[in-house]
């Protein structure tokens, strides 16, 4: 596989949307662990265990209440003309747990971000986080509050070293203000501090060798890793990760995986908008499934791909019943139909 190739998207079902093709099945790896071959997955760590858990007796359905709900959204919508992007009757994430957010291109997955981390404002309803409500609050506030996000197209400052990009993610800085940034011995040593955490991010997510590198010179994995190393510099309760692994080399994938589990394990909450069902399958403890703006399914990841709406929300409706003579024929005349009163109303003009 060539080193800038991302992996395919994947259907609920398993399967690539590119279909199989005639390239010979690559050899299976060398054995490692002398035994079956596989390389054991590491065991789940004891925040993994304890949301799972939490999650076992919540019902399989959408808005389904949790018994710790970090976030609640009631009544959201967005329209953007006769369109509605976004209809989201209820919906709560679990304190402590690995939300994953799926859906067909279109389901209003990102708007539905945008909406709760105060990119975008909605036409009706509300949400609270820990309890206070978030509605119409603006971005910059909503990351103070200790949500944040990162985005499908990563906002790295190219001009900027990743140090410099790290710095900028700390709140209350005092050297920010204009009546102080004039004194340096006011500021000084909360830039040093804060120097002192970007460094030990950086090294957690092995990016201390671009320390003084231009973040525009990185790779776009790379640049997955400093946006959600920046997004740490906030010390935030809630993560919400857009497409985190959207053009990301395959070679960082495994790193980054676990770069998420990890959050899980520091204590924090995830929730992420992803379209591959494996990486959705690994790491998350519940998947909240959207289509035409509205959530349709939740629970489990094995339990959520098997269910026959979110196998028609990405396939279609009656994707694998097969069509009868009759059918076709309905479906032929309907076309006519259509057509006819196209014309018609071609002519009348």
């Amino acid at each position: 596989m060539p080193a800038d190739e991302t992996r395919p998207t994947t259907t609920p079902g398993g399967a690539s949307p590119g279909g199989g093709g005639s390239h010979p099945a690559p050899a299976p790896p060398e054995r490692l662990d002398g035994a079956d071959g596989a390389t054991p997955a590491p065991a789940p760590g004891p925040r993994a265990l304890a949301a799972r858990a939490a999650l076992r007796d919540v019902p399989r359905v959408p808005g389904a209440p949790k018994p710790d709900p970090v976030l609640v959204a009631d009544g959201v919508v967005r329209r953007f003309g006769g369109l509605t992007a976004v209809d989201v009757a209820h919906v709560e994430i679990q304190r402590g747990a690995i939300t994953a957010l799926i859906g067909p291109n279109g389901a209003g997955k990102t708007t539905f971000f945008n909406l709760l981390t105060g990119f975008d404002r909605p036409d009706e309803g509300t949400w609270t986080f820990e309890g206070r409500s978030l509605a119409r609050v603006p971005a910059h506030r909503v990351a103070r509050r200790g949500m944040v996000r990162t985005f499908q197209l990563t906002k790295a400052l190219s001009r900027l070293t990743v140090i410099e990009n790290m710095r900028l993610g700390a709140t209350g800085q005092v050297g920010e203000r204009l009546a102080s940034a004039m004194f340096g011995w006011l500021w000084r040593g909360q830039e040093e501090s804060n120097t002192r955490r970007a460094d030990e991010l950086l090294r957690r997510f092995k990016l201390d060798a671009k320390r003084e590198d231009f973040a525009g010179s990185l790779s776009g994995g790379q640049r997955k890793l400093l946006e959600m190393a920046r997004a740490l510099m906030t010390e935030p309760r809630l993560v919400m990760l857009d497409e985190p692994m959207a053009g990301v080399n395959p070679a960082l994938t495994q790193s980054l995986l676990e770069h998420v589990k990890d959050l899980r394990e520091q204590g924090m909450t995830v929730m992420f908008v992803e379209h591959d069902m494996d990486m959705v399958r690994d790491i998350s403890d519940w998947v909240v499934v959207m289509a035409q703006g509205a959530v349709v399914a939740e629970g489990p990841p094995d339990a959520v791909m098997a269910d026959p709406a979110v196998i028609d929300a990405y396939l279609g409706g009656h994707h694998d019943a097969p069509l009868t003579e009759e059918g076709e024929e309905e479906q032929l005349a309907a076309a006519e139909a259509e057509l006819e009163r196209e014309h018609d109303r071609e002519v009348g003009r």
